[in-house]
């Protein structure tokens, strides 16, 4: 297995580019609950972008622009339950500073699994994986993970297409506890000792964070059932029991921990030129820039013509 060629924090000798030295791109979160704790010593340090919405704009937009500044590209990994303001907010900086230096990526993720995904992104960070490539690895590993909640109701859950009239039904039923797996393919059944959830068929780590619910049903039988090889807990995202339409939840994700696993995930895959910005991709779209592949007779046209621009 390849190994993954870590950089650090600080720039170091090698060369990203022609004069270019190489520093990590930062990974933002939009809360601190996001930022996990180290997975491993190799783990970076998340920024936390915290109440985007409720300072000053300027204020806002000087704090990003400073990360811009100090590592070049910034990925902000947000989830789909993040309040709209924050949305808004993050797209109004984005396009006021007119930066193709700024991804912003919120991963169909319930909150916990956006907040390991955006851990991985922490790990393989510290690799010698240029910013698109980075970027473009957030997509490539929402397919290994596996991310659930155990619920005490699912009455107000929309965001899980499986859960329909009957569901809704059971669960008013007192002391019901609903087991949903909302990624890779939404499932529900009734949470019983013998019931459990299809899990990965490969080796994972759990990670659990608890709500106002008390059951011991994901750690003595899910844990055991998927085979994982690790099990921590964390404290459950302010954005899970809006995600989940309960705070009686108890959210969970399955996850790959290994850096040189992720590393050679992310590195098998085949890198391309982005035509519009030229930084090194994976997969059909560009994150910083939002570019798609031109349509083959375009593809000797618009090299030149941007040439022409940039020497104008």
């Amino acid at each position: 297995m390849k190994s993954p060629r870590c950089t650090g924090v600080t720039p170091v000798g090698r060369t990203a580019g022609i004069g270019e030295l190489r520093v990590p791109t930062a990974i933002a979160v939009t809360g601190a609950d996001l930022a996990l704790p180290p997975q491993d010593e190799r783990t970076l340090p998340a920024t936390v972008l915290a109440d985007l919405d409720q300072q000053p704009l300027d204020r806002a937009l000087a704090a990003v622009q400073a990360l811009v500044d100090q590592y070049g590209h910034v990925i902000v990994v947000y989830s789909r339950s993040v309040p709209a303001a924050v949305e808004q907010r993050l797209h109004t900086i984005r396009s006021l500073l007119e930066s193709d230096r700024i991804a912003l990526f919120r991963p169909d993720l319930p909150p916990l699994a956006v907040a390991v995904l955006a851990r991985q992104l922490r790990q393989l960070a510290s690799c010698d994986l240029g910013p698109g490539v980075l970027a473009s690895a957030g997509r490539l590993l929402t397919h290994y993970i596996h991310a659930g909640a155990l619920l005490g109701s699912v009455a107000r859950l929309d965001r899980v297409p499986v859960v329909g009239l009957k569901s809704h039904a059971r669960s008013w039923v007192p002391g019901s506890q609903f087991g949903v797996l909302a990624h890779p393919q939404p499932e529900l059944v009734k949470a019983t000792p013998e019931t459990v959830l299809p899990g990965p068929e490969f080796g994972t780590w759990l990670l659990v964070a608890r709500g106002q619910l008390q059951s011991d049903w994901v750690t003595e039988v899910l844990a055991p059932a998927w085979k994982v090889q690790g099990l921590r807990e964390t404290h459950l995202p302010a954005e899970s029991a809006d995600w989940w339409g309960t705070g009686k939840v108890i959210e969970f994700c399955a996850y790959l921990p290994d850096l040189s696993v992720l590393y050679q995930l992310v590195t098998s895959v085949r890198q391309n030129v982005c035509h519009w910005c030229g930084i090194d991709v994976i997969g059909d779209r560009c994150v910083f820039c939002s570019a798609t592949p031109p349509p083959p007779s375009d593809l000797t046209a618009r090299p030149a013509a941007r040439a022409l621009t940039a020497g104008d």
